[in-house]
Order: C-alpha cells, then structure tokens, then sequence
C-alpha cells in the first residue's frame, strides 16, 4: 500500500473511531456508506468497439445511467454485468465475439460505476436496476456477471420471470454478502459486537433483510437457468470457501469450474475462461 494510501486509510479508521465515542449510531451510518461507496471509477478512454455501439442513455431513480446495445433486433439477448468499482468497458473483449454468435448484446455501467452517475450503490439498488434494464430492453435469455454483479443478476433472477432456457454465466461472484462485511470490519478494525448489530440494523431497515440473506446459495433454489460458474482458488475477494456448500449441493443446472492462479480481475480477461463463456452461451 503506497504512503498516500495509508495516510487515507488511517485518516477513516480515525473519524470513524472518533464517531464512534461521540455518537455510535452516526458512526455506523458513516460505516455503512463507506462500504456502499466505489473508491474509484473506472473513467479510462472507451475501447474501439464502443465506437460501433447504439448509445443507450437513461434514467433510473436519481441516476443517469450510461449503457450501450449492438446487433439490435437478433433473437437472443445477452447483458454484461461488471463487478464493484468496475465498468462494463472491462468486458470490451465479450462483445463482438457475442455479436457474431448471433446475441444482440446489453451493457450498463451501474449506478455510481463508470459513466454513470451517482456516489453510492448496494445490493438492492442493483437488483432492481438490472430487473429495470430486463423489463425496458428485455426479455434478456442470457447474462455474464462478475463479482458484485453476480450476486445482483442472481438477486434479480430468483424474483424475475425466467425458464430452463436461459444461460448465466458467474464469475468469481460475491457469493456471501457476509463475507464482504467480515471483510470490511476488519478493514476498519471493527470488533465490537455493538457496532457490528448497528451497521446491520440499517441493512434490515433499508432492505427488510439481514445481511445472510443476500446470498446466492439462498437464490439458487428459485433460479430456473443453465449456470455456468468459474472461480479461482487464490480469489482472496469473493473465496472460493464460500462455494463450498454450493459446489457439494450437486445443482443439476450448474456447471463449476476451479481455475488457479487467475485471482479475482484476472480470471475474466483469461482467454481460457473466455473462450468457456462462449461456448456455454
């Protein structure tokens, strides 16, 4: 970690603390937005294969919404969906491959990702806003998630309209949401059970759910599609631990693949895992 991030780390844990002594309820609401916030944005000049794309600009809630269509009109759709702090512009490569299969194809930056607008986003704003894009551009048979984004699409689909039919293709997905707040109270050296209760607390009361229950092995029971799922065994983001009850439950509909040494952003750019999404689509 560079010095200047250090310094940035080291000046949140201190407000936090600080919020903490002076009222617990504003420093767990200052916790949760820290965690529902992207540090960055991927703004970077759009690959070439953007040039030859249909612009589809839109408004969703308080967001102006950046997204892209190619090959309008083809019977089968397919959306692009990228992690947190990612952009649909990192799965440049997907797209003309998909077009020459025949799929028209779908792609959204996320609220607060890219060149969309907004500061903050959480699992149920991206749940409905890929239900949103389903419902307006839709009906979409197939979709590619990563990361965060997988953990939306499914969200998504287990309260979606969807047959056997469809195709979904999860990579490295944030399986348990539990595990990225384990992971970010030890980012912001949490320990207290008191604060942990309170930053869960806005989750029930924002969403109606615990943080459990934002968990793909809780929405694949109601997901009707063929899964492809591909992860890799040195993901230190989303763990393969986390699949582990997924991987031993057999799903007759989803086809696991373990690769090694890809990591967490590697594992979509591999041409080995590229070619296997093709293919499965």
């Amino acid at each position: 970690m560079k010095i200047l991030q250090k310094l940035a780390v080291a000046l949140v844990r201190t407000r936090f603390r600080i919020l903490a002594l002076l009222s617990p309820r504003q420093a767990a609401g200052y916790a949760f937005r820290l965690f529902c916030t992207p540090q960055f944005k991927v703004d970077r000049e759009l690959p070439a294969v953007f040039e030859q794309a249909e612009p589809l600009p839109f408004t969703f809630g308080s967001y102006t919404i950046s997204g892209y269509r190619w090959n309008r009109g083809a019977a089968r759709k397919v959306m692009i969906i990228h992690g947190f702090e990612s952009s649909v512009i990192n799965f440049a490569s997907y797209v003309m491959p998909l077009v020459e299969k025949g799929y028209e194809v779908l792609a959204f930056d996320a609220p607060a990702h890219g060149g969309s607008s907004g500061r903050q986003i959480n699992a149920v704003i991206y749940r409905d806003f890929i239900k949103h894009i389903c419902s307006v551009y839709g009906p979409v048979q197939s979709f590619i998630a990563h990361s965060f984004g997988g953990l939306a699409v499914c969200l998504a689909l287990a309260e979606m309209e969807h047959d056997a039919g469809s195709r979904l293709v999860l990579i490295a997905p944030a399986t348990e949401t539990a595990t990225a707040f384990r992971q970010f109270f030890a980012f912001m050296q949490i320990s207290k059970a008191a604060m942990k209760k309170r930053i869960e607390d806005i989750v029930i009361r924002i969403s109606g759910h615990p943080v459990s229950w934002f968990s793909i092995r809780r929405t694949l029971p109601e997901i009707n599609a063929q899964v492809l799922w591909v992860h890799d065994r040195q993901d230190t983001i989303t763990p393969l631990q986390d699949t582990e009850n997924i991987r031993q439950a057999n799903y007759p509909t989803l086809q696991f693949v373990v690769t090694e040494g890809l990591g967490h952003r590697k594992i979509y750019r591999d041409a080995a895992v590229h070619k296997m999404v093709l293919d499965f689509l």
